[in-house]
């Protein structure tokens, strides 16, 4: 992400840490940033070249970009949601396969249309 925007690693996860960016951390505790994030940046460094104070930017941040930022932490709690609950089945599977199928046959179609639609709305 620095090498793409031009800014410094430690600037990055200074706005990180001000709540500029949202990043996804990974089991190793990498940041991970989605490709939104490059504009935030470019608007962030133009909005402090301005003469804008960070206080000033984030609040424009939270302005222009929250829509965005709604979308994103739903898509990251969907996809964390989905995790586990595939952990939960493959478990169930293995310990109560008699179990896991009557829970199988228990979920509506359509709660599976609506989680359906949601992961492609949310893509």
């Amino acid at each position: 992400m620095a090498e793409i925007t031009g800014v410094t690693k430690r600037t990055i996860d200074y706005y990180t840490t001000l709540g500029l960016l949202k990043a996804e951390r990974s089991p190793s505790n990498y940041r991970y940033y989605d490709h939104s994030s490059i504009e935030r940046i470019a608007f962030i460094e133009k909005c402090k070249a301005e003469g804008h104070s960070l206080e000033e930017i984030k609040k424009k941040v939270i302005s222009r970009f929250s829509e965005e930022v709604d979308v994103l932490e739903l898509r990251l709690k969907i996809q964390g949601l989905e995790q586990d609950v595939t952990k939960a089945l493959e478990q169930l599977k293995e310990s109560d396969p008699e179990k896991y199928e009557s829970l199988k046959k228990n979920i509506s179609s359509e709660s599976l249309s609506l989680i359906q639609s949601l992961l492609l709305l949310l893509h």
